[in-house]
């Protein structure tokens, strides 16, 4: 499996730095056979151009195609095609972030734990109260034991001793705006990272924050996109600070954050709060961050693939400033790959690999030069590897 070591992730006793990939609609689509082969299209296509971890959602509550469909009721044929997600990945020697839930609506969420709540006869009046009730809060844990429990069909491997497995994330994107303190988040993911651990504790554990700073760094809050991003009740460097979280998680949209319209600030702000956060996970937290969604929307004015590509070089240039130094900055996930006949799905941040050249040429790239660095850079040498070394990385990252 994927360990972690200091700043470091590492695989073998060798560095272990990410290229990779979101494609969060892989066990919906499973679920059907007629579009079943679309996940094999993904990890084929990721996986020729260097791909090595996907994040995907190990969760559908309570909509189309839900996984679980009421608390602790689930669909079989839906977790098979979970099943057959972590199988493909596998066979393509990519590993898996996994999401067990959602902060946003989108395939069932928190506010699908909250009707759920209501209908058992409590009375909750905010999404937020996902947090904070017993209740709500044992429903998660039994979704957790469940799937951490599960015993793959395809391979019959457990989940939890999987290592096509990277991670477990405990919740996309999480956000508790009723409490701009912190506090009640705080507590959950306290609560929620030693249970995962508890269960399994093999496998790395994230949060899965967006990193905006909160009140614990009055300081770092001049890096958020905008003001209203330090009273969302998330808080990075005191969240990852949490027993049981191995690694940060940071997500980099302008486009949503900052303004709709494409612009040359994208590309600064990017690179700020990147740094930001990378001189965070050395500092304060030591541990590895990942930036593991980033993009840019089609939808937006001013969008061309041009435009895309750059964003792609700056996100990549920022982690290989991390990497040549042996720092934090451990990787990054492009948001998002997708494969031809899946337009249906396309949010507007779709990166299709068979069509879009001179991206997949960039991403390719990516995979090669990170791939020399955890090929080349041996603990034992720390960081000081061999002259010859030395000239083959600068001679490749030159080029």
């Amino acid at each position: 499996m994927v360990q972690r070591k200091g700043m470091q992730f590492t695989l073998n006793g060798q560095p272990f730095y990410v290229n990779g990939f979101n494609t969060y609609w892989m066990m919906t689509l499973a679920a059907d056979n007629s579009t079943r082969g679309k996940v094999t299209d993904v990890f084929q296509q990721a996986s020729a151009v260097g791909l090595t971890v996907g994040r995907t959602w190990a969760f559908n509550d309570g909509q189309w195609r839900a996984l679980q469909k009421s608390p602790s009721v689930y669909d079989e044929d839906v977790f098979k095609a979970l099943d057959f997600v972590v199988s493909e990945a596998r066979k393509y020697k990519i590993r898996l972030i996994l999401s067990l839930v959602n902060n946003w609506n989108d395939y069932g969420g928190k506010a699908q734990y909250v009707k759920w709540g209501n209908a058992s006869g409590l009375n909750l009046t905010s999404d937020d109260d996902f947090f904070t009730n017993p209740t709500l809060r044992d429903f998660y844990k039994a979704h957790v034991r469940t799937v951490l429990n599960r015993v793959n069909t395809f391979t019959n491997i457990t989940y939890k001793n999987d290592p096509t497995i990277f991670a477990w994330e405990l919740m996309n994107e999480p956000r508790c705006p009723s409490d701009p303190s912190g506090d009640k988040l705080q507590s959950w993911i306290q609560e929620m990272a030693v249970f995962v651990k508890s269960l399994d504790a093999k496998h790395l554990v994230e949060i899965g924050l967006e990193g905006f700073y909160g009140p614990s760094a009055p300081a770092r809050t001049k890096f958020n996109p905008n003001p209203y991003a330090a009273q969302v009740g998330t808080d990075f460097i005191r969240n990852n600070q949490v027993l049981g979280i191995d690694f940060a998680s940071v997500h980099v949209y302008p486009d949503s954050w900052i303004s709709p319209a494409v612009s040359d600030s994208f590309l600064e702000f990017t690179s700020s709060w990147m740094q930001a956060h990378v001189e965070d996970a050395e500092m304060y937290l030591g541990m590895p961050v990942l930036f593991t969604e980033f993009g840019v929307s089609a939808h937006d004015p001013g969008f061309n693939t041009s435009f895309r590509d750059m964003m792609l070089d700056t996100v990549y240039k920022m982690t290989l400033n991390s990497t040549r130094k042996g720092g934090a900055g451990a990787g990054s996930l492009v948001w998002q790959v997708f494969p031809q006949g899946a337009e249906f799905m396309d949010d507007g941040y779709a990166v299709y690999l068979t069509r879009a050249h001179t991206a997949s040429k960039i991403i390719s790239l990516q995979s090669k030069r990170l791939a020399i660095f955890n090929s080349l850079c041996g603990w034992r040498c720390k960081w000081g590897c061999k002259k010859k070394n030395h000239t083959a990385l600068d001679a490749l990252l030159s080029h």
